[in-house]
Protein backbone atom coordinates (compact mmCIF):
# COMPACT_ATOMS: atom_id res chain seq x y z
CA UNK A 1 0.00 0.00 0.00
CA UNK A 2 1.16 3.54 -0.94
CA UNK A 3 1.17 5.83 1.73
CA UNK A 4 0.47 9.52 1.08
CA UNK A 5 3.67 10.46 2.35
CA UNK A 6 4.94 7.99 -0.38
CA UNK A 7 3.23 9.17 -2.98
CA UNK A 8 4.68 12.97 -2.16
CA UNK A 9 7.95 11.92 -2.03
CA UNK A 10 7.34 10.11 -5.67
CA UNK A 11 6.08 13.04 -7.27
CA UNK A 12 9.12 14.89 -5.70
CA UNK A 13 11.67 12.81 -7.53
CA UNK A 14 9.55 12.70 -10.31
CA UNK A 15 8.98 16.30 -11.09
CA UNK A 16 11.96 17.66 -8.94
CA UNK A 17 11.54 20.32 -5.75
CA UNK A 18 12.80 23.00 -5.95
CA UNK A 19 13.52 23.34 -1.90
CA UNK A 20 17.01 24.56 -2.21
CA UNK A 21 20.00 25.36 -4.43
CA UNK A 22 19.80 26.92 -7.84
CA UNK A 23 16.13 25.91 -9.15
CA UNK A 24 14.77 27.84 -6.06
CA UNK A 25 16.47 30.93 -6.98
CA UNK A 26 15.57 30.49 -10.41
CA UNK A 27 11.87 30.07 -9.37
CA UNK A 28 12.05 32.88 -7.06
CA UNK A 29 13.64 35.39 -9.66
CA UNK A 30 11.17 34.12 -12.21
CA UNK A 31 7.93 33.94 -11.11
CA UNK A 32 7.66 36.29 -8.08
CA UNK A 33 8.19 39.95 -7.92
CA UNK A 34 8.84 40.23 -3.80
CA UNK A 35 12.80 40.67 -4.43
CA UNK A 36 15.00 43.23 -5.74
CA UNK A 37 15.92 40.11 -8.37
CA UNK A 38 12.61 39.64 -9.24
CA UNK A 39 11.55 42.63 -9.83
CA UNK A 40 14.69 43.65 -11.94
CA UNK A 41 13.58 40.38 -14.25
CA UNK A 42 9.97 40.84 -14.46
CA UNK A 43 10.80 44.87 -15.66
CA UNK A 44 13.52 43.95 -18.14
CA UNK A 45 11.05 41.42 -19.27
CA UNK A 46 8.35 43.99 -19.62
CA UNK A 47 11.44 46.20 -21.33
CA UNK A 48 12.24 43.32 -24.09
CA UNK A 49 8.48 42.51 -24.88
CA UNK A 50 7.76 45.96 -25.72
CA UNK A 51 10.97 46.69 -27.30
CA UNK A 52 9.66 42.61 -29.93
CA UNK A 53 6.39 44.50 -30.02
CA UNK A 54 7.84 47.70 -31.71
CA UNK A 55 10.09 46.05 -33.83
CA UNK A 56 7.65 43.85 -35.18
CA UNK A 57 4.95 46.74 -36.00
CA UNK A 58 7.71 49.17 -37.23
CA UNK A 59 8.52 46.20 -39.97
CA UNK A 60 5.71 46.45 -41.28
CA UNK A 61 5.93 49.98 -42.37
CA UNK A 62 7.20 49.83 -45.85
CA UNK A 63 9.70 52.75 -45.76
CA UNK A 64 11.10 51.21 -42.55
CA UNK A 65 11.76 48.02 -43.79
CA UNK A 66 13.28 48.76 -46.89
CA UNK A 67 16.13 50.33 -44.64
CA UNK A 68 16.39 48.10 -41.91
CA UNK A 69 14.97 44.78 -42.96
CA UNK A 70 18.23 42.97 -41.75
CA UNK A 71 18.62 44.88 -38.28
CA UNK A 72 15.14 44.29 -37.13
CA UNK A 73 15.31 40.60 -38.32
CA UNK A 74 18.53 39.87 -36.33
CA UNK A 75 16.64 41.72 -33.63
CA UNK A 76 13.65 39.52 -34.05
CA UNK A 77 15.68 36.18 -34.01
CA UNK A 78 17.83 37.28 -31.22
CA UNK A 79 14.59 38.18 -29.25
CA UNK A 80 13.14 35.17 -29.86
CA UNK A 81 16.38 32.75 -28.83
CA UNK A 82 16.03 34.70 -25.36
CA UNK A 83 12.36 33.89 -25.11
CA UNK A 84 13.15 30.33 -25.62
CA UNK A 85 15.54 30.16 -23.20
CA UNK A 86 13.62 31.88 -20.64
CA UNK A 87 10.98 29.20 -21.30
CA UNK A 88 12.74 26.40 -21.15
CA UNK A 89 14.07 27.82 -17.69
CA UNK A 90 10.90 28.11 -16.42
CA UNK A 91 9.70 24.41 -16.99
CA UNK A 92 13.25 23.44 -15.45
CA UNK A 93 12.43 25.28 -12.52
CA UNK A 94 9.01 24.49 -11.30
CA UNK A 95 8.22 20.62 -10.21
CA UNK A 96 5.09 20.51 -12.20
CA UNK A 97 6.10 21.63 -15.62
CA UNK A 98 3.01 19.73 -17.43
CA UNK A 99 1.15 22.12 -15.22
CA UNK A 100 2.89 25.62 -16.14
CA UNK A 101 2.49 24.80 -20.00
CA UNK A 102 -1.10 23.96 -19.86
CA UNK A 103 -1.68 26.92 -17.51
CA UNK A 104 -2.85 30.30 -19.10
CA UNK A 105 0.07 32.30 -19.05
CA UNK A 106 2.23 28.88 -20.39
CA UNK A 107 0.11 28.81 -23.33
CA UNK A 108 1.08 32.91 -23.83
CA UNK A 109 4.56 32.30 -23.50
CA UNK A 110 4.64 29.09 -26.17
CA UNK A 111 2.46 31.45 -28.34
CA UNK A 112 5.09 34.01 -28.07
CA UNK A 113 7.40 31.80 -29.54
CA UNK A 114 5.86 30.03 -32.35
CA UNK A 115 5.40 32.73 -34.85
CA UNK A 116 8.84 33.10 -35.40
CA UNK A 117 9.32 29.36 -36.39
CA UNK A 118 6.65 28.87 -38.14
CA UNK A 119 7.06 32.10 -40.31
CA UNK A 120 9.86 29.95 -41.30
CA UNK A 121 6.94 27.67 -43.00
CA UNK A 122 4.09 30.81 -43.55
CA UNK A 123 6.19 34.11 -43.96
CA UNK A 124 2.59 35.30 -43.40
CA UNK A 125 2.18 34.35 -39.91
CA UNK A 126 5.61 37.01 -38.79
CA UNK A 127 2.84 39.42 -37.66
CA UNK A 128 1.57 37.25 -35.21
CA UNK A 129 4.75 37.93 -33.17
CA UNK A 130 2.47 40.56 -31.73
CA UNK A 131 0.42 38.37 -29.81
CA UNK A 132 3.64 38.87 -26.84
CA UNK A 133 2.23 42.01 -25.74
CA UNK A 134 0.08 39.21 -23.74
CA UNK A 135 3.01 38.45 -21.73
CA UNK A 136 2.82 41.98 -20.57
CA UNK A 137 -0.46 40.85 -18.53
CA UNK A 138 2.76 40.40 -15.83
CA UNK A 139 3.35 43.80 -15.24
CA UNK A 140 0.74 43.76 -12.20
CA UNK A 141 3.04 42.00 -10.67
CA UNK A 142 5.85 44.00 -11.38
CA UNK A 143 6.08 46.68 -8.51
CA UNK A 144 4.62 44.77 -5.79
CA UNK A 145 1.70 46.96 -6.57
CA UNK A 146 -0.23 44.03 -4.18
CA UNK A 147 -3.89 46.07 -4.50
CA UNK A 148 -3.40 45.39 -8.03
CA UNK A 149 -2.12 41.87 -7.54
CA UNK A 150 -5.28 41.24 -5.78
CA UNK A 151 -7.46 43.21 -8.20
CA UNK A 152 -6.35 40.74 -10.85
CA UNK A 153 -7.21 37.84 -8.73
CA UNK A 154 -10.14 38.57 -7.24
CA UNK A 155 -11.43 39.35 -11.26
CA UNK A 156 -10.55 35.72 -11.88
CA UNK A 157 -12.06 33.79 -8.89
CA UNK A 158 -15.21 36.35 -10.14
CA UNK A 159 -15.33 35.13 -13.30
CA UNK A 160 -14.56 31.28 -12.27
CA UNK A 161 -17.23 31.83 -9.46
CA UNK A 162 -20.09 33.17 -12.10
CA UNK A 163 -19.67 31.17 -14.89
CA UNK A 164 -22.46 28.92 -14.66
CA UNK A 165 -24.56 32.14 -14.22
CA UNK A 166 -23.07 33.39 -17.53
CA UNK A 167 -23.43 29.83 -19.16
CA UNK A 168 -27.18 29.98 -18.10
CA UNK A 169 -27.94 33.42 -19.23
CA UNK A 170 -25.75 32.44 -22.32
CA UNK A 171 -28.49 29.79 -22.81
CA UNK A 172 -30.99 32.24 -22.83
CA UNK A 173 -29.57 34.69 -25.29
CA UNK A 174 -28.92 32.19 -27.62
CA UNK A 175 -32.40 30.84 -27.59
CA UNK A 176 -33.89 34.25 -28.46
CA UNK A 177 -31.65 35.04 -31.40
CA UNK A 178 -32.45 32.06 -32.54
CA UNK A 179 -36.26 32.39 -32.16
CA UNK A 180 -36.39 36.04 -33.45
CA UNK A 181 -34.36 35.61 -35.96
CA UNK A 182 -36.00 32.84 -37.42
CA UNK A 183 -39.24 35.07 -37.41
CA UNK A 184 -37.60 37.76 -39.14
CA UNK A 185 -36.71 35.25 -41.72
CA UNK A 186 -40.40 34.40 -42.03
CA UNK A 187 -41.67 38.11 -41.43
CA UNK A 188 -39.35 40.03 -44.13
CA UNK A 189 -38.14 36.96 -46.40
CA UNK A 190 -35.76 36.80 -48.90
CA UNK A 191 -36.89 39.53 -50.36
CA UNK A 192 -35.49 42.19 -47.74
CA UNK A 193 -32.03 40.20 -47.59
CA UNK A 194 -33.18 37.76 -45.27
CA UNK A 195 -32.43 34.78 -47.24
CA UNK A 196 -31.90 31.99 -44.88
CA UNK A 197 -32.89 31.55 -40.58
CA UNK A 198 -28.87 31.61 -40.30
CA UNK A 199 -29.08 35.57 -41.69
CA UNK A 200 -31.80 36.39 -39.62
CA UNK A 201 -30.26 34.80 -36.27
CA UNK A 202 -26.74 37.06 -37.58
CA UNK A 203 -29.49 39.94 -37.99
CA UNK A 204 -30.86 39.07 -34.40
CA UNK A 205 -27.21 38.87 -33.06
CA UNK A 206 -26.09 42.23 -34.34
CA UNK A 207 -28.99 44.00 -33.18
CA UNK A 208 -29.18 42.47 -29.45
CA UNK A 209 -25.77 43.52 -28.92
CA UNK A 210 -26.09 47.19 -30.09
CA UNK A 211 -23.89 46.58 -33.21
CA UNK A 212 -26.19 46.74 -35.68
CA UNK A 213 -23.81 46.88 -39.10
CA UNK A 214 -27.00 48.06 -41.30
CA UNK A 215 -26.35 45.82 -44.14
CA UNK A 216 -29.60 44.13 -43.22
CA UNK A 217 -32.60 46.40 -42.11
CA UNK A 218 -36.28 45.13 -41.81
CA UNK A 219 -38.31 47.02 -44.49
CA UNK A 220 -42.13 46.38 -42.92
CA UNK A 221 -43.82 47.31 -39.84
CA UNK A 222 -43.69 44.23 -37.84
CA UNK A 223 -39.87 43.91 -38.75
CA UNK A 224 -39.32 47.24 -37.40
CA UNK A 225 -41.62 46.20 -34.26
CA UNK A 226 -39.45 43.22 -33.69
CA UNK A 227 -36.24 45.14 -34.06
CA UNK A 228 -37.37 47.54 -31.70
CA UNK A 229 -37.82 44.94 -29.09
CA UNK A 230 -34.59 42.98 -29.78
CA UNK A 231 -32.93 47.04 -29.26
CA UNK A 232 -34.32 46.90 -26.22
CA UNK A 233 -33.51 43.39 -25.04
CA UNK A 234 -29.72 44.59 -26.07
CA UNK A 235 -29.74 46.81 -23.02
CA UNK A 236 -30.20 44.05 -20.82
CA UNK A 237 -27.81 41.73 -22.50
CA UNK A 238 -25.09 44.38 -21.44
CA UNK A 239 -26.81 44.73 -18.01
CA UNK A 240 -27.15 41.07 -16.81
CA UNK A 241 -23.74 39.58 -17.18
CA UNK A 242 -22.34 42.46 -15.98
CA UNK A 243 -24.32 42.31 -12.45
CA UNK A 244 -23.39 38.62 -12.03
CA UNK A 245 -19.37 39.36 -12.41
CA UNK A 246 -19.69 42.83 -10.45
CA UNK A 247 -21.78 40.57 -7.19
CA UNK A 248 -19.30 38.12 -7.92
CA UNK A 249 -16.22 40.48 -7.97
CA UNK A 250 -17.56 42.71 -4.89
CA UNK A 251 -16.94 39.01 -2.67
CA UNK A 252 -14.38 38.36 -3.82
CA UNK A 253 -12.54 41.57 -2.67
CA UNK A 254 -13.71 40.65 0.87
CA UNK A 255 -11.07 38.68 1.29
CA UNK A 256 -8.07 39.53 -1.02
CA UNK A 257 -5.90 42.46 1.21
CA UNK A 258 -2.89 42.43 2.02
CA UNK A 259 -1.74 39.53 -0.74
CA UNK A 260 1.91 39.26 -2.12
CA UNK A 261 3.52 37.99 -5.23
CA UNK A 262 3.79 34.61 -3.34
CA UNK A 263 3.40 31.37 -5.48
CA UNK A 264 2.57 27.78 -4.60
CA UNK A 265 5.33 25.47 -5.78
CA UNK A 266 2.69 22.58 -6.06
CA UNK A 267 -0.27 24.42 -8.61
CA UNK A 268 1.61 27.70 -9.34
CA UNK A 269 -1.50 29.84 -8.31
CA UNK A 270 -0.18 33.41 -6.79
CA UNK A 271 -1.45 36.17 -4.39
CA UNK A 272 -1.26 34.30 -0.93
CA UNK A 273 -0.68 36.66 2.30
CA UNK A 274 2.60 37.15 3.85
CA UNK A 275 1.68 35.07 6.80
CA UNK A 276 0.22 32.03 4.82
CA UNK A 277 1.26 28.61 5.87
CA UNK A 278 -0.94 26.94 3.50
CA UNK A 279 -2.45 27.58 -0.42
CA UNK A 280 -5.72 28.19 -0.58
CA UNK A 281 -6.18 26.45 -3.53
CA UNK A 282 -4.60 23.30 -3.43
CA UNK A 283 -3.95 22.87 0.28
CA UNK A 284 -0.44 22.37 0.00
CA UNK A 285 2.06 23.74 2.35
CA UNK A 286 3.90 27.21 0.96
CA UNK A 287 7.22 27.69 0.81
CA UNK A 288 8.92 30.50 3.28
CA UNK A 289 8.09 34.02 2.03
CA UNK A 290 11.17 35.21 0.30
CA UNK A 291 11.22 39.08 0.05
CA UNK A 292 13.39 42.25 0.51
CA UNK A 293 13.19 44.27 3.36
CA UNK A 294 11.90 47.40 1.58
CA UNK A 295 9.07 45.57 0.35
CA UNK A 296 8.16 44.36 3.84
CA UNK A 297 8.27 47.60 4.69
CA UNK A 298 6.04 48.85 1.87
Amino acid sequence: MVTPSAARNSDSERFGKPASGLRLKLYTIIFEADTRAGKAFDVGLIIVILASVAAVVLDSVASIHARFAFELKVFELLVTAAFTIEYLVRLACVRRPDRYAFSVFGIIDLLALLPTYLAVLVPGLHALIDVRVLRLLRVFRVFKLTEYVAEYGALGQALKASRRKILVFMSFVLMVVVVMGTLMYVVEGPAHGYTSIPVGVYWAITTMTTVGFGDIAPQTGVGRMIASVMMLLGWGTLAVPTGIVSAEFTVQRQGLRGTTTRTCHECLSEGHSANARFCSDCGARLPAYQHDAADARA
